[in-house]
């Protein structure tokens, strides 16, 4: 009997944010919203939507592999040499490229828990150990919900290749700063190398929270990750990329890379989107402006919101979550819950939102009603 490696056979599935239109139909209704996958809910740009309509007629041939004009498109973008980016089928697909570059079997990957839920499966599917770092309090007195940089370097060991820092966080939104971020990383064994999961970047405003390039800037050991799936709108074509100090680093993801993962309608859509940046921006500042809404439309009710960085909110909830996600999603509302512990919820349209609030408030009163008298 053919049977998969132990390890393999043991990960669980890779959930996604669930379709809206199968909960529509599963409870009747014409219509459901979903919030649980940190989509932006703009549609594509129309320099996106031009390019791929005039790429269409190239896709019997194969994606240029190296993704040449990309990789120079976001070399100038971010002032470096075309030979510190690499591309890849997505930012997860180029955290998988890192750990099947740099981890044997035996070494280790540290990252903070909760946050972004391939981190362990990644490290598990390249035979190393997932050392996972408890998230601390952001607030004193609030939930853990923030890196603990100091947790991470003490983690890190000479098993050490590779150290994940998701700032800001996925799932819970919270960001590090500056001087405690440039402390970490100038503590960091020179040995191991720092990757910075900027997938929410684009959402940043406080000035506090460094964009990582500057800070990878000098330091041979420190990458960036970035996405297009998010800010930019490409979610369904799957772009990401890594910016290194050291090119050699960029090279060993770049020999990991599946051949022609990167399609050739990707590629255009990325490039065309590269050349939107003013529309990109004013899209962001849009859902700034509802991440602001929604989180004071929530702490009027009594939730405890952090502070966002990204463009979702955390929930903590605790032992509530899962049924409150289920509550929700009888009032054709999906969201993304993390049992026992939150709901993090994606910042939708003024419309999505307004739903997903009043669904919150009905579930609230349910629970009120149904609760057992004392």
């Amino acid at each position: 009997m053919v049977s998969a490696r132990p390890a393999v056979a043991a990960l669980p599935a890779y959930r996604p944010g669930r379709n809206p239109a199968d909960l529509a139909r599963e409870i009747g209704v014409e219509r459901a919203v979903k919030l649980a996958s940190n989509e932006v809910a703009f549609p594509p740009l129309p320099a996106v939507v031009q390019a791929i309509a005039a790429t269409a007629g190239e896709t019997n041939r194969y994606p240029d592999n190296g993704a040449t004009v990309l990789t120079a498109a976001l070399a100038e973008r971010y002032g470096v040499e075309p030979a510190q980016v690499a591309t890849g089928c997505g930012a997860v697909t180029v955290c998988q490229q890192l750990a099947q570059a740099f981890n044997d079997p035996g070494t280790s990957i540290v990252f903070a828990w909760r946050s972004f839920e391939m981190y362990p499966l990644l490290a598990e599917v390249a035979g190393a150990r997932a050392v996972r770092v408890p998230l601390v309090p952001g607030t004193p007195g609030g939930p853990a919900d923030t890196h603990d940089l100091d947790g991470l370097l003490a983690a890190a060991d000479e098993t050490t290749r590779l150290v994940f820092v998701c700032n800001p966080n996925n799932p819970t939104g919270t960001a590090v700063r500056r001087a405690e971020l440039e402390r970490f990383l100038d503590a960091v064994p020179a040995e191991t190398l720092v990757v910075l999961d900027e997938a929410y970047r684009e959402f940043v405003t406080d000035p506090e929270v460094p964009d990582g390039v500057e800070l990878m800037r000098g330091r041979a050991n420190v990458a960036v990750l970035r996405t297009f799936s998010k800010a930019w709108g490409l979610a369904g074509l799957r772009v990401g990329y890594l910016l290194a100090e050291d090119p050699a680093v960029a090279e060993a993801v770049r020999k990991t890379h599946v051949p022609f993962s990167v399609s050739t309608l990707a590629q255009a859509a990325a490039v065309a989107a590269l050349a939107s940046e003013d529309e990109v921006r004013e899209r962001c500042a849009a859902v700034v402006v509802e991440r602001t809404r929604l989180t004071a439309a929530l702490r009027e009710r009594g939730r405890a919101v952090a502070d966002s960085q990204a463009n979702f909110l955390w929930l903590p909830l605790g032992e509530a979550t899962a049924a409150t996600a289920a509550a929700l999603e009888a009032r054709a509302v999906i969201t993304r819950p993390f049992a026992g512990e939150g709901l993090r919820v994606t910042v939708g349209t003024p419309e999505e939102d307004d739903v997903f609030i009043t669904a919150l408030d009905d579930v609230r009163d349910t629970e009120l009603t149904n609760a057992p008298a004392v």
